[in-house]
This record gives C-alpha cells, sequence and structure tokens, in this order.
C-alpha cells in the first residue's frame, strides 16, 4: 500500500518504520520539508518525505498521528481524499478539534474518505514492536467502514500484532478512546512503565 502519515512523532515514526519493513511504500507528509528531523526514517527505501498536499495526493491510506485538535485544519491541508482510506491514530483525552468530539468525528463529517479509528489505544513502544515473546499484543478498532477496518486489519498485522478487534460502529470512537486512556493511567499515573499491553484471551 501507499500509506501517508501526517504526523512523523513517536507514533507515526514506529508505524513508518514497521510498515516500510513490511514492503509499504510510506510517504510521510510535514509541513515544511527543509525542517523535516526524521532522517533516521529515510534509511528504509521504502519511506520518502513529502509535502502534506503531495504525500495525501500519492496515497491510498492516510495516517493521522497529530494532535486531535487540528484534525479540521488537516482536512484543508489534505486535498481531495474521497475514496481514500484514513486512520485515525490520536486520542482527544485532554483537547479536541473545537467543533467535534474527536479526530475521528471530524474527518468523518468533513471528508468523503472511509474512516477508522485504530493505533490508539497503546504507546508507541508496542508499535515499534509488539512481541512479548511469549505472545503478541492486539489491536482494537471502531467505525462505520468495513473497507477501512479491513485495511486497519491488514496493517495491525503488518505491524506485528497478533489480532485487531472490532469495537464496533462510530458511536464506539469515544469509548476506544477510553480504552487508550485507560492504557496511560496504568503505564503512567499507576506507574506500571510503558513496556505494557493489552491482550484478548478466550475461554
Amino acid at each position: 500500500m501507499k500509506i501517508a502519515i501526517i504526523g512523523t512523532g513517536n507514533v507515526g515514526g514506529a508505524l513508518a518504520a514497521s510498515w516500510a519493513r513490511a514492503g509499504h511504500q510510506i510517504l510521510l507528509g510535514v509541513r515544511d520539508t527543509a525542517q523535516f528531523k526524521g532522517e533516521a526514517l529515510l534509511a528504509n527505501p521504502n519511506t520518502s518525505v513529502h509535502s502534506i498536499e503531495d504525500a495525501v495526493a500519492a496515497a491510498e491510506v492516510i495516517l493521522a498521528a497529530t494532535p486531535p485538535q487540528i484534525a479540521e485544519e488537516l482536512v484543508q491541508q489534505f486535498g481531495q481524499v474521497a475514496g481514500k482510506v484514513i486512520i485515525d491514530s490520536t486520542n482527544a483525552v485532554r483537547n479536541k478539534p473545537e467543533h467535534y468530539a474527536t479526530a475521528f468525528h471530524a474527518f468523518e463529517a468533513l471528508t468523503q474518505a472511509e474512516v477508522v479509528k485504530c493505533f490508539n489505544t497503546t504507546g508507541f513502544e508496542n508499535m515499534q514492536n509488539p512481541d512479548y515473546g511469549h505472545t503478541r499484543l492486539d489491536l482494537f478498532m471502531a467505525g462505520n467502514s468495513t473497507r477501512a477496518k479491513d485495511v486497519a486489519t491488514q496493517l495491525a498485522t503488518d505491524a506485528g500484532f497478533e489480532h485487531c478487534y472490532d469495537f464496533g460502529g462510530s458511536d464506539r470512537v469515544e469509548l476506544l478512546e477510553k480504552f487508550a486512556l485507560s492504557w496511560i493511567n496504568l503505564a503512567i499515573f499507576q506507574g506500571m512503565g510503558r513496556d505494557i499491553g493489552f491482550k484478548l484471551v478466550r475461554r
């Protein structure tokens, strides 16, 4: 897949590296290519850096890994995204878009893209390596688009996660963000550390 990653911080950078290793073409979309500081990501020949507009135009899939409050601004920078898949990995636990509950809802309302919430429920260290030796972590997703969920499931597998479980439709997005807050609570506020993750088990 051709994947535009908007936001090349911890989460975006970790997924860029994982997906590039899996053979996907990674288009890093940044505000100013001259000021790009993630040169290490370009070590993989599948990865290149572009303006946000150019990265989105060339991509089939767009990962939003930015602060959630800029979602409405991002839509203007994206340009035409009808028919593309947008994966929202943000969490509006502290800040949110001005007119929407989450970045997901802004993308869903303001574009004609297929939108899915995913890659938001664990830390970037687990994006880099979800393999705990005895088990591989799981991911979770929500949204109304079956096609976008299929893409998220494939990319979760390509990043090394074992399963990507469906939380439900767009009405479950805020619940999924609270699930992310549960990881933050345990890892940070309860002092368990960032090398923890979620695994669904069945009897």
